[in-house]
């Protein structure tokens, strides 16, 4: 009889386990689903209010331009004057930090978790990704798991970044190289204020 009791419990203890943990995941399906709605709301004001309530932070003028798309808000880190262009892929499921002045154009895909092609239960693998301070990064181009996008280094266009890349370096083509180098090394510069409607 002990037995018995002891196995129900025991079931309805990881039946309870399980149902709060896909009530979590629901939750958070709402809520990013929510994120992407607003995400087209006509206004910096109102679609930072939100992001920032999600969890995410967003430091002093920086702008997420229409459409982008997020994975987990509360790990997502930008700092100021940053500007993130329309279409954007910010994945939080991991820590993503991007620094001040950072210009991202658009449809810019951001990944910090993959899945594992070579095991045999295709697990999910997750790295962090820093983007440092004045990286510049152009229309399209992926930046995947576990890489660090040094201070001042640009992404061409296109370019999927599997690896880190130096500061003041630029990097294009699929998988990146280096294909150059940032002659102006003492950046102080800012991107100024986003268009109103974007």
């Amino acid at each position: 009889m002990a037995n018995k009791d002891l196995n129900r419990n025991m079931f309805s203890e990881d039946f309870q386990r399980r149902a709060k943990n896909r009530s979590n995941t629901v939750l958070w399906e709402l809520i990013i689903f929510f994120l992407h709605i607003i995400g087209f709301f006509p206004s910096h004001h109102v679609r930072r209010f939100f992001y920032r309530m999600a969890g995410m932070t967003i430091r002093g003028g920086s702008t997420i331009h229409t459409g982008a798309r997020f994975y987990n808000p509360t790990n997502i880190i930008i700092g100021k004057d940053t500007i993130v262009g329309e279409g954007a892929v910010l994945d939080g499921r991991q820590n993503l930090v991007i620094g001040d002045h950072v210009d991202i154009a658009s449809d810019v895909m951001i990944y910090n978790s993959q899945h594992d092609i070579h095991s045999t239960d295709f697990h999910a693998i997750s790295e962090r990704v820093v983007i440092d301070d004045y990286v510049f990064i152009g229309p399209r181009a992926i930046i995947l798991p576990g890489v660090t996008l040094g201070k001042g280094s640009v992404v061409g266009a296109g370019a999927v970044v599997t690896k880190s890349v130096e500061p003041y370096a630029i990097v294009g083509g699929v998988p990146a190289v280096v294909i150059g180098e940032r002659k102006q090394k003492d950046l102080h510069y800012t991107l100024g204020r986003a268009a109103w409607f974007r």
